[in-house]
C-alpha cells in the first residue's frame, strides 16, 4: 500500500532517527510499503521520516536509473557510514519530501556503510557512483538532514517562498503527500 509521503516543514523530517529492532511490529510489511510508495512516487529511495516513521530504515532502487531498468532493490536497517571516501562531487538532487525543487549537492564519492538487511543481516560495503550518492542522501534522512541543508545559504534565501508554500501544501505533487499541521 502506497503510504503518503511527509512534505518539507514536517518536524519528523529533522528529528535524528532511531535504530530498528529485529522485532519491530509489521517490518516485512512496512519495508513493502515503502517500495510501493517510492515506486508510485517514481523515485529512487525512501527513508522511513519520509513516510512520518522515525526509524534508522531506508529503501533504494538504483536500477531506475539506468538505461535498462533493471531493479537494484536495498534495504538499508541501522546504517552507519563508517567512511567516507575520495573528493566531493557535485550532482543535482531532488527528494520526494521536496518536489518541485532541484539543487547541486557536494558529497563525497564514495561511502562505506555498515547496516542491516531486512533479514537482519549485518553488512559493510562500499558505495560509490549513483548507489553511492542516494544511500547518502537516504542516510541523512535518517540523520534529520534534508538536502536544502547542504546547499549554500544564498540559494536556501532563494527556495525560501517555494519552500513555504510546499509546508503550506502548495504543490504540484504526483503522489499522494502529508504536509505540516497548521499551528
Amino acid at each position: 500500500m502506497a503510504l503518503p509521503i511527509v512534505a518539507y516543514g514536517d518536524p519528523v523530517l529533522k528529528k535524528k532517527a532511531i535504530d530498528v529492532s529485529p522485532d519491530y511490529p509489521k517490518l516485512k510489511q512496512l519495508i513493502e510499503d515503502m517500495f510501493t510508495t517510492m515506486d508510485e512516487a517514481e523515485g529512487v529511495g525512501l527513508a522511513a521520516p519520509q513516510v512520518g516513521i522515525s526509524i534508522r530504515l531506508f529503501v533504494t532502487d538504483a536500477g531506475k536509473m539506468t538505461d535498462e531498468e533493471k531493479q537494484d532493490r536495498r534495504v538499508f536497517i541501522n546504517p552507519e557510514i563508517i567512511e567516507e571516501i575520495g573528493e566531493d562531487r557535485s550532482f543535482e538532487e531532488g527528494c520526494l519530501s521536496i518536489p518541485g525543487i532541484r539543487e547541486i549537492v557536494k558529497r563525497p564519492e564514495a561511502i562505506l556503510i555498515e547496516y542491516y538487511d531486512e533479514n537482519f543481516k549485518k553488512h559493510q560495503a562500499e558505495f560509490d557512483d549513483l548507489l553511492g550518492r542516494i544511500i547518502q542522501h537516504e542516510y541523512d534522512h535518517v540523520e534529520g538532514i534534508l538536502f536544502t541543508d547542504r546547499i549554500p545559504a544564498f540559494k536556501r534565501t532563494l527556495l525560501k517562498r517555494k519552500l513555504n508554500a510546499i509546508t503550506k501544501g502548495i504543490v504540484p505533487a504526483k503522489y499522494k503527500m502529508r504536509f505540516p499541521k497548521k499551528k
